[in-house]
């Protein structure tokens, strides 16, 4: 009896039953969502579809030692539910594939889980069953797009899906300090943030869709939500004292991510850094709240209705990529002229333009190599020119005379980093 159990695969029985409850997930959403209907009308509900992740789960377990076994049970299950749609769509006189398909990938979740992939399987059945759960607001949402935002959509699946993975991702011009991969990123982001950030002002009103865009896109880059918000300061899109607030929140996180980061990578320099960058980012948040303030006083410095615009903007992504090259160049050359003796003005020049290559590459040194105060330093100078160089890309965007409201701010910030070290240097 022993070595009877001892035969057992139990590994196999595992990708069987991951199978079955892959389709019965499905199922339950597909059973909810068609339970109005009469019984025995339904093409397939949470019986079926446990029944094509169990099919699915059993060929997968076969699929190693009994490969035509497997073959002809996804074969006939396949053609099971190919036949259940054509009888359904002539029944009820419409074409749906969705419920088909749905039963063809729960099948083949409950496979690919079975044969060992068992995160990948349960990925794309979580996958399905949300993008299934969300057929009503996908549809409000489509039914509201106009030809504009289609073709907008088109051109970044372009730049984003097809350009992006055809460049080279290798090192070229001087210095080798030309990535294209990367430097295209660049343009994939900021166009990426105008892009999400049009839409979360057309879905969640101008304020918490700015808001909300600036927010989770300076968890990734503040430079590239800056120049996001300054192309539509630029072209009017919105009052611009909410812009000005929201480039000054994005500050406001990108220091809160910095001390995390330190925190994680360089931990002896945490306590410096954050007694340098605080001040700084209680500033930044200050200056927000009184522009949103401002705001809803109704001191407009700009026509304060939401006039949503050109979604998607090329020309702001490449200036700032064009930037982020020079400043490249320059930290290599300094690297290469300095070597590693300058390394506070090398990680200053190249974090002017992404503190966080700064904190990875002072992160990247043995133990020893500088002391907490001097490490917090090296890190409060990035931060600092980056908070400038940001300024400097809400002018070159929006020009003076609205960018000013985005520039003055960080200014104010960078400012208080340097008075900061000041007082703590020679109180």
């Amino acid at each position: 009896m022993t070595e009877a159990v001892a035969l057992i695969d139990f590994s196999q029985l595992q990708g069987v039953g991951i199978g079955l409850a892959l389709g019965l997930l499905v199922g339950i959403q597909r059973g909810w969502s068609q339970r109005a209907r009469a019984a025995g009308t339904r093409f397939a509900g949470i019986r079926t579809f446990g029944l094509l992740g169990l099919a699915g789960g059993i060929a997968g377990s076969l699929y190693g030692y009994a490969v035509g076994a497997a073959l002809i049970l996804l074969a006939a299950t396949a053609g099971l539910v190919v036949v259940g749609y054509l009888r359904a769509s002539r029944e009820e006189d419409r074409q749906s594939g969705t419920t088909s398909i749905a039963g063809l990938l729960t099948m083949t979740c409950g496979f690919v889980a079975a044969t060992g992939e068992v995160l990948l399987g349960t990925t794309v059945t979580v996958a399905m069953v949300l993008l299934l759960a969300l057929r009503e607001r996908l549809h409000a949402w489509l039914r509201h797009l106009n030809e504009q935002e289609v073709l907008a959509i088109a051109r970044f699946a372009v730049i984003a899906l097809v350009i992006l993975p055809l460049l080279p991702n290798a090192y070229y011009g001087p210095y080798s300090a030309w990535n294209p991969r990367l430097l295209w990123s660049v343009v994939v982001m900021v166009s990426g943030f105008s892009f999400l950030g049009y839409f979360a002002a057309k879905w969640l009103g101008a304020t918490r869709g700015t808001f909300a865009t600036a927010a989770a896109g300076s968890m990734v880059s503040s430079t590239a939500v800056t120049a996001s918000l300054a192309t539509r300061m630029h072209e009017g899109d919105g009052d611009t004292n909410i812009l000005a607030s929201a480039i000054s929140a994005a500050s406001v996180v990108m220091f809160i991510r910095v001390l995390i980061l330190v925190g994680v990578l360089s931990p002896f320099a945490l306590g410096s850094l954050a007694i340098l960058v605080t001040p700084a980012a209680l500033v930044s948040l200050a200056i927000a709240l009184w522009f949103l303030h401002a705001a809803r006083n109704g001191e407009h410095t700009a026509p304060g209705e939401m006039t949503l615009k050109n979604p998607f903007d090329l020309k702001p992504a490449l200036l700032l990529t064009a930037m982020v090259m020079m400043f490249t160049v320059v930290a290599r050359w300094a690297l290469a002229i300095w070597g590693h003796h300058g390394l506070a003005l090398v990680l200053a020049i190249s974090g002017t333009v992404d503190v966080d290559s700064a904190i990875i590459t002072m992160g990247s040194l043995p133990k020893g190599t500088l002391d907490p105060a001097i490490g917090g330093l090296v890190i409060a100078i990035p931060a600092a020119l980056n908070t400038l160089f940001k300024g400097a890309v809400a002018v070159s965007i929006a020009r003076w005379r609205l960018g000013k409201l985005g520039a003055l701010p960080l200014l104010a910030t960078a400012l208080t980093i340097g008075l900061t070290w000041a007082v703590v240097t020679y109180a």
